[in-house]
């Protein structure tokens, strides 16, 4: 097969709307390496949009799948239950960084952990609105879509969307947006918008995913905290893309001296298979009545399978400590290059959260082009990296924490060759 022929079926067959990155198709991959139809070979620092932290089919967790695939597949939780699901859930309970009882329930997506994160706020607080932030993103469904900060391409096309929804901006240093500047914007929304009281819940990601990498600072998680401890306001963390060691801690909320009410997860849960999940404070957890929470597919037994042995391979490995020192590494090397060539504005980094954004270096405008080239001269050389942010101009860098130094360096390289080819 030709990686041409099949995209040529793949654009007569689906619709538009479902985007592909790269018309290359995958054919077996292990580790942090990819190959495709025509056996090319690609160093993998996509990993599935941050799914593959423990790397594709580690042996862990296929041995896992494959174990509990022999005794059954899916029973629907709901209807006849299962002892593992139970399990993970009190290993999360335990893992969190909630005081307290904590409960976890377990879903199939990000964008469904994110909804029912938002159902389990409203119904406990009594109360509609959810604050959001400018460059977050949240997911594609209805309420999702409403909660993310990016208009193109989630929002075109699709409104209206569910209502009493609102978006504060994000800190943001290089775009000349303070921790007060964003504060004060909560303020004015207080008092222009929707009355405090009325609001469920705020809703936020310590890294932004898709908005580009930007850190939420310290002092904005702290004073967020006393914000929502002021007006009775529960504060979501979203957590889908920075939990489970990808920012050097099990979940990205151990950087900060604040806990949060609940807590969404998804992405790297269970290492490649579709497992989500919503853990907070127990008497918030059980506002919904029986039957208000679930899902045909939530927490199916193969996915929790594998998401017992994702974290025993964290454990195990270490992968929390790996990820903090593959992070500082990349972080090193993009901060040189960054003194090379001034089109690099900025390198964001928390653990292995690490990207970089693009700006011309006359006007400081956000430029997409060049992270496009720098994506493009990559993947000639096969290196496969991913673009992002408000503007399309951050390139991040998401690379299985089980890839060896010798690959690490490898790509590395290839960046360094990338760089000179794509920066005036």
């Amino acid at each position: 097969m030709k990686n041409i022929e099949i995209d040529q079926r793949r654009a007569l067959a689906t619709p538009r709307g479902v985007g592909v990155a790269f018309p290359l198709y995958a054919d077996r991959a292990e580790n942090a390496t990819l190959w495709d139809v025509e056996g090319r070979e690609y160093i993998d620092f996509a990993s599935g949009i941050a799914v593959l932290n423990t790397g594709h089919r580690h042996p862990k967790i296929q041995a896992a799948i494959e174990a509990q695939l022999d005794r059954f597949t899916h029973t629907a939780y709901q209807i006849v239950p299962y002892e593992s699901y139970i399990a993970l859930a009190e290993r999360i309970n335990a893992l969190a960084p909630i005081d307290g009882l904590k409960k976890t329930a377990f879903f199939t997506t990000g964008a469904e952990a994110v909804e029912n994160a938002v159902k389990i706020a409203r119904a406990h607080t009594g109360r509609p609105a959810v604050l959001a932030f400018t460059g977050g993103f949240h997911g594609r469904t209805m309420m999702g879509m409403a909660l993310t900060g990016k208009v193109v391409p989630y929002k075109v096309g699709f409104g209206p969307f569910p209502g009493d929804v609102h978006h504060a901006p994000f800190p943001s240093q290089l775009h000349g947006v303070s921790v007060d500047a964003s504060l004060h914007a909560i303020d004015n929304l207080f008092k222009a918008d929707v009355d405090p009281q009325r609001v469920a819940a705020i809703i936020v990601e310590l890294v932004q995913g898709e908005g580009g990498f930007n850190v939420a600072p310290v002092e904005f998680v702290t004073k967020l905290r006393a914000l929502c401890d002021a007006h009775r306001i529960l504060l979501i963390a979203d957590e889908v893309q920075t939990g489970f060691a990808r920012t050097g801690k099990l979940f990205a909320l151990e950087h900060y001296a604040v806990q949060a009410d609940l807590i969404t997860l998804a992405k790297s849960l269970a290492g490649g298979m579709p497992l989500s999940a919503v853990c907070g404070r127990a008497e918030v957890m059980d506002a919904p009545a029986p039957g208000g929470l679930g899902g045909t597919y939530a927490g199916n037994p193969l996915a929790v399978a594998a998401a017992h042995a994702v974290i025993d391979v964290i454990e195990e490995q270490d992968l929390c400590e790996r990820s903090a020192r593959l992070g500082a590494r990349l972080a090193q090397f993009l901060g040189n290059e960054r003194g090379r060539y001034p089109a690099i504005a900025e390198v964001r980094a928390l653990g292995s959260m690490v990207a970089i954004e693009c700006c011309d270096p006359a006007s400081g405008k956000p430029d997409a082009e060049a992270a496009k080239r720098v994506q493009q001269q990559a993947i000639g050389q096969g290196l496969i990296l991913l673009t992002c942010g408000v503007y399309g101009n951050v390139i991040r860098f998401l690379y299985p924490l089980t890839i060896s130094d010798n690959q690490f360096e490898k790509a590395l390289g290839i960046m360094r060759t990338a760089f000179a080819n794509s920066f005036k």
